[in-house]
């Protein structure tokens, strides 16, 4: 049996996309809508809200048909994760969307520093393992898997492979380093794919780059999965509030 890589786990996850019943939702009066705006931005002041917990919150608008908003909520415990997910269901505005889907995870990093150094206490870890949600224009979203088919068995291959194998990979993100910042959600037993992908650019088109650039190596040609991917911008409260009231 080939030996499981080791991992580093951070903040937990949750991607919750949803479709707005326009229809029902423009019946609302003026008055209505400020509401349940005023409702949920309460909930999302960071002034108010994130000095009483720790993680952070962000909103985004998704273009297509598969979703209209998918908020991203990170957290230290699944404890907290819940109770934001049902503090934003309980609000007016949550009764008129429908959820289309979601997405549990948890912030991961493979461990490859020496064995009896705590990766834990150095900062560089720190940060990618508990981050604050970039402020950059727009996201791409996407889960994917590791195949696990005949000879192209990822978990199969030797772990000095595999190492190797990422070691690569990861130089094809360097590349894009100031152009795209990325988080790595591993969601093992958590959700149906085996990782989700969250990058954050102020240019989408870097998002395309990236993404076809590693098609071509290694790791995503022969053992990548994907799910389907989401494409948005992130909506301050001032542009959510324009785009809801209509």
């Amino acid at each position: 049996m080939s030996d499981a890589a080791e991992t580093l786990e951070g903040w937990y996850c949750l991607n919750d996309f949803r479709k707005v019943d326009w229809k029902s939702w423009k019946a609302l009066s003026n008055e209505q809508r400020k509401e349940a705006l005023e409702e949920v931005l309460q909930l999302w002041d960071q002034s108010d809200y994130e000095e009483k917990v720790e993680g952070s919150h962000a909103l985004f608008q998704i273009l297509g048909h598969k979703a209209d908003i998918m908020l991203m909520f990170l957290r230290p415990t699944l404890e907290e994760l819940a109770d934001i997910e049902t503090a934003f269901s309980k609000t007016k505005f949550a009764e008129y969307t429908r959820q289309t889907t979601s997405y549990v995870s948890v912030v991961e990093l493979s461990n490859y520093l020496p064995k009896g150094e705590d990766p834990y206490k150095k900062p560089e870890i720190r940060a990618r393992l508990y981050p604050r949600i970039p402020q950059k224009d727009y996201i791409c979203f996407y889960p994917m898997n590791k195949l696990r088919v005949g000879t192209n068995n990822w978990y199969m291959l030797p772990s000095e492979e595999r190492n190797q194998m990422m070691r690569n990979h990861s130089l094809i993100g360097r590349k894009y380093a100031g152009k795209v910042r990325q988080i790595i959600l591993g969601s093992v037993g958590f959700d149906d794919y085996e990782w989700g992908v969250a990058l954050f650019a102020e240019n989408p088109v870097h998002f395309k780059k990236l993404i076809y650039e590693m098609r071509f190596d290694e790791v995503s040609a022969r053992f990548g999965e994907f799910g389907s991917f989401y494409i948005g911008r992130n909506l301050t409260k001032e542009l959510f509030n324009r785009l809801l009231q209509l």
